[in-house]
């Protein structure tokens, strides 16, 4: 007759195959996605991790580098692109049925913890904040910043683009415009609101009006290529949960759902 080994033997046996069969299936995803989603994709990547064994790669740029790296072929299993992307989808590059829009972002207003904060709950008066102020930084637009081409929409609509030259100071990238604004080189700082307040030594005013400043939709995709489709898949599914929505929200992002 064959002994039954003891039940708390058995259970450690069972554990220990789960774990090996998890480790095999355990596959690193990458993903690119503009810097706006680098705050909230980071607080996400260790819930993703632990719950499903993967391990995920993360790299960060703008919204326009984004999408020619994307379009352009490089190997990330989960992109992340900011719309319109016409050249993203004609690139082949991507499941265009896998589309999921993750979360929107506005751009917002900064300054200095202690400043007083402008009204900028109008149009008129973040024209009045813009042209009251002695100088100002957002991301630079030339290098693909989507905030910063944001913005340039916004003071063209507002009628002070040209007002407005002598008083911005071009940055490169929302953390970058948010360090200049900390160490007080300038009045106002501007970029996406999830770069805001994961920068230290500055306060968030809050978004501009929707009248001027539409919010920039994040929206990902699997790749055609992925070297895992399941991890990818995976990945993409739980970066459109109810538990990413509520890391969106305390990034001062709109979820998607």
């Amino acid at each position: 007759m064959t002994r039954r080994l003891p039940y708390a033997v058995r259970l450690l046996a069972a554990a220990a195959w789960l774990f090996t069969a998890q480790a095999v299936r355990a596959d690193e995803v990458t993903l690119v996605a503009p810097g706006g989603m680098k705050a909230a994709v980071e607080k996400l990547i260790p819930g993703f991790e632990s719950k499903t064994g993967h391990k995920v790669k993360a790299t960060f740029g703008s919204g326009l580098g984004t999408k020619r790296q994307v379009a352009g072929g490089e190997p990330f299993d989960v992109p992340i692109v900011q719309p319109p992307y016409p050249e993203v989808l004609a690139s082949g590059h991507v499941v265009a049925t896998s589309a999921k829009t993750l979360a929107s972002v506005a751009v917002g207003v900064a300054v200095r913890p202690g400043q007083r904060k402008p009204d900028i709950s109008t149009p008129d008066a973040v024209k009045r904040m813009l042209l009251a102020a002695t100088s100002i930084s957002y991301p630079d637009p030339a290098g693909g910043a989507a905030a910063g081409v944001s913005f340039t929409e916004t003071l063209k609509t507002l009628g002070i683009a040209e007002q407005m030259k002598p008083k911005i100071k071009l940055a490169q990238g929302g953390a970058a415009a948010m360090a200049a604004l900390a160490r007080g080189e300038v009045e106002i700082g501007l970029t996406f609101v999830s770069e805001i307040i994961s920068e230290p030594g500055v306060e968030a005013v809050g978004p501009l009006p929707r009248e001027i400043s539409t919010p920039t939709s994040l929206v990902g995709f699997l790749s055609a290529h992925a070297r895992s489709p399941e991890a990818a898949k995976a990945l993409l599914q739980y970066l459109s949960s109810p538990e990413a929505a509520a890391v969106y929200k305390a990034s001062g992002m709109q979820p998607g759902r």
